[in-house]
């Protein structure tokens, strides 16, 4: 390996561009983040769909797809097998391996890191990946529990290679507690936030929010609040939705999106919302966009954000509603609590608390100043922490330092 000023880097995630999602848009931020400050870049993903093509470029970085392809839970177990073959055949194109979402494939890219003489860096996307508590559910369709003595041998000799990475990456505080009872030494974690492209979200101006709901078929006078995101069990909108119905039963100029689709995660709940909106006859007040490129759009033609996720390990789609200057509603969980100060930059419930949730959603729709005040101070939240720019400037230092340990 030559000596180069900056290091190259190899993401290694579990899905990748074109796959919509919050961690999916973060890995595609970070690499053309380092692309346009002159870092070579190369993906390995999984094939997650038949007809995406193996090897393609996306912009001007290569993206490998390994197998196994196609849909399916236990599909995405297969990368642990395959990414470290590819990892080997690719390693004069790459001088630092990191994982985006290390719980399945950050193993792999240890090996490899010691074997081929590479820096790994590893990000966890999720709570629990360190202390096994990602798995809960897939265990469960397996008839396994986390307290099974399989399960406690493997996470601790899983636990012990991944200890070996030379720097792990904390999205959250929450995140870099776990990491540190688990055995990470602390000087090894970086607290290092998701990042959102506050050019494309931003906020708008009462005529284009006209327009824009004009284009989007959104009532115009409508009192709007929206949630994006995946429509799923433990992102709290089963009760979102209860609390809805009691709220559209006493006013008429009220209407709620809800952006997004449950796909193929394993807490999918959209056809039970979509059952209790018809149950109800919610039809007027309550729309379902499914999966939509343009969520940025929907935001800007909303008043509110309703974020009542009961786990959370950091809230992409949070920071983006803030810096579209949405008043949000959140709840205290995970690395919401990072983000949000009550009555400062939002309102904050207690997860999976009706008796909360539904007065400070009727705060916000009865009170049109103190929610102008609150999308204000989220905006400048976004601009102070959580802009792409600065975050790929913090990975940049992260990759410099360990590629320079790799030179000394």
């Amino acid at each position: 390996m030559g000596a180069r000023n900056k290091p190259r880097i190899c993401l290694v995630t579990g899905t990748y561009h074109p796959v919509v999602g919050g961690g999916e848009s973060q890995a595609r931020a970070l690499v053309e983040g380092l692309v346009a400050n002159n870092h070579g870049a190369v993906v390995i993903t999984r094939r997650s769909d038949g007809v995406l093509p193996a090897r393609e470029f996306v912009g001007s970085v290569p993206v490998h797809r390994l197998a196994p392809s196609g849909a399916g839970q236990l599909k995405k177990w297969g990368l642990l097998f395959s990414a470290g073959p590819a990892l080997m055949r690719l390693r004069n194109e790459y001088d630092l391996i990191f994982v985006s979402g290390f719980g399945i494939v950050g193993v792999a890219a240890v090996f490899a890191g010691k074997l081929w003489r590479k820096r790994c860096v590893l990000k966890a996307d999720s709570l629990g990946e360190m202390s096994g508590d990602y798995f809960t559910a897939g265990l469960a369709r397996v008839r396994l529990s986390k307290a099974s003595l399989l399960f406690r041998l493997f996470l601790r000799l899983r636990n012990a290679v991944l200890r070996r990475a030379d720097a792990f990456v904390a999205i959250s505080e929450e995140i870099a507690l776990e990491m540190g009872a688990n055995g990470v030494a602390t000087d090894k974690i970086w607290r290092i936030p998701n990042s959102v492209d506050a050019d494309l979200f931003c906020p708008v101006s009462e005529m284009d929010k006209i327009a824009t709901r004009e284009k989007l078929d959104i009532p115009a006078g409508a009192r709007v609040v929206v949630y994006t995101g995946r429509l799923v069990s433990y992102k709290g909108l089963p009760l979102l939705l209860r609390v809805w119905n009691e709220i559209a039963a006493r006013n008429n100029d009220v209407y709620l999106l809800l952006v997004g689709s449950g796909s193929l995660d394993i807490h999918n709940c959209e056809e039970e919302l979509r059952a209790f909106v018809r149950d109800k006859q919610l039809e007027h007040s309550v729309r379902f966009t499914g999966s939509v490129p343009n969520v940025h759009t929907y935001l800007q033609a909303a008043d509110i954000f309703a974020f009542p996720t009961e786990n959370e390990a950091f809230g992409i789609a949070l920071i983006e509603a803030m810096a579209c200057g949405l008043a949000v509603v959140g709840t205290c969980v995970g690395g919401v609590k990072d983000i949000l100060r009550e009555l400062q930059n939002g309102l904050i419930v207690p997860p999976a608390d009706a008796g909360r949730l539904k007065p400070a959603l009727e705060i916000l729709l009865n009170d049109g100043g103190l929610r102008q005040q609150l999308g204000t101070a989220a905006r400048q939240t976004v601009e102070e922490r959580y802009t792409t720019t600065q975050v790929v400037r913090q990975y940049i230092q992260l990759f410099s330092i360990q590629y320079g340990n790799t030179l000394s």
